[in-house]
């Protein structure tokens, strides 16, 4: 069985302060980003194990396809006897929860094909105890996720510009930029304010803690948004990734070809529709 686990955009992403259990509390519109996807293969097999062919991505009890696993186990009472190989085309590090996602699509996939032990609700809460990004999974559609973001509401919207994403080499790590979040400032030639694009207002308030510390990635930013084509630009979640939303008509390979050329030749790219 082939279940594809799709990355994922944040449109908008506000942090509304901390919570008492440490985590903080926030409200972001994310949608599916349906052309950019991990694919996770089921094969059958005497005992579960773990194939990835990223090098570098750890196939041992730390990633969460298989944390996922041990969880399904636990709460099923059935021992996974799959093999998973994991197809990687979703960056790591890069704000478009790749991890989360292949979290999402283990629980969805096992419980396809052990008849359904666990309702929708329970894998919602199981999904969450892996992953404040993992509940988002579970749906088809853009939605707003609230409190630490396991709180999933399906926006009703349809978001479907084209977008082109761009992650230089370097990861950016999700709990660095929440803890910076609070006492970090703005650099003061560098656009953060609310930008609307097709109904919806895009602003990031983690580009602050972020751009503080990877200068790269507000210069990226800026020049995005000076150049002709781009609707609006912003980064992902808590970065590495900046997404530019084109404008119709515009070819964004040739677009992608000029940015990297002026700033990072290496960079990662790929452009797609979202929604």
């Amino acid at each position: 069985m082939l279940v594809d686990a799709p990355a994922k955009l944040n449109l908008s992403l506000r942090v509304l302060g901390k919570r008492r259990d440490g985590f903080h509390k926030v409200e972001t519109l994310m949608t599916p980003l349906r052309g950019l996807s991990d694919h996770l293969h089921f094969e059958p097999a005497e005992q579960y194990h773990l194939d990835c062919d990223e090098p570098g991505v750890p196939t041992d009890g730390s990633n969460l396809v298989t944390r996922a696993v041990r969880l399904f186990e636990q709460e099923s009472k059935e021992k996974v006897g799959y093999r998973i190989r994991l197809e990687k085309n979703i960056p790591h590090g890069a704000g478009l929860g790749g991890g989360s996602s292949d979290a999402a699509a283990t629980l969805l996939g096992l419980n396809a094909l052990y008849d359904e032990p666990i309702d929708f609700d329970k894998l919602s809460q199981m999904g969450a105890s892996l992953g404040s990004d993992v509940p988002f999974f579970f749906f088809d559609e853009a939605c707003w996720c609230r409190g630490r973001g396991t709180d999933v509401e399906a926006a009703g919207i349809e978001w479907n510009e084209t977008v082109l994403l761009f992650k230089p080499a370097f990861p950016v790590s999700t709990e660095q930029a929440y803890k910076r979040w609070k006492f970090s400032r703005e650099h003061a030639d560098i656009p953060y304010g609310a930008q609307e694009i097709a109904g919806v207002k895009m602003v990031n308030d983690l580009e602050r803690p972020v751009f503080e510390k990877h200068l790269f990635l507000a210069i990226l930013k800026r020049k995005l948004l000076a150049t002709e084509g781009v609707a609006g630009a912003m980064m992902s979640g808590s970065g590495s990734t900046v997404f530019a939303v084109l404008e119709e008509g515009v070819d964004g390979e040739k677009l992608a070809e000029k940015v990297k050329s002026e700033t990072d030749p290496e960079m990662w790219t790929w452009c797609g529709q979202a929604g």
